[in-house]
């Protein structure tokens, strides 16, 4: 999965890649992607709950889909939460 020097192409990973690492490097990909999918969306902060639930829901979402990439999942989990919760986003320049 890694490169020989240690890095991932975070972008190329697919869906049947996250449940199979093992709940640490799911903790940490889940993680990065939401600081990254966050940063996009000029969000500087973090709920730990709702993290939590969002890496829940990603792994169970990947397991349903492994075909696709983590960054779409992520994006179809993230817009599921937000359209449960009620919450509109706003997009910023």
């Amino acid at each position: 999965m890694p490169s020989p020097e240690g890095f991932l192409d975070i972008q190329a990973l697919t869906c049947a890649q996250l449940p199979g690492h093992g709940q640490d490097q799911a903790d940490l990909l889940s993680s990065w992607y939401s600081g990254w999918y966050n940063g996009l969306a000029k969000r500087h902060y973090m709920d730990i709950r709702k993290g939590r639930e969002a890496e829940h829901e990603l792994i169970v979402y990947c397991k349903a889909n492994p075909q696709l990439r983590i960054i779409q999942a992520i994006d179809v989990v993230f817009k599921g939460m937000r359209e449960k919760l009620g919450i509109k986003v706003q997009v910023r320049r």
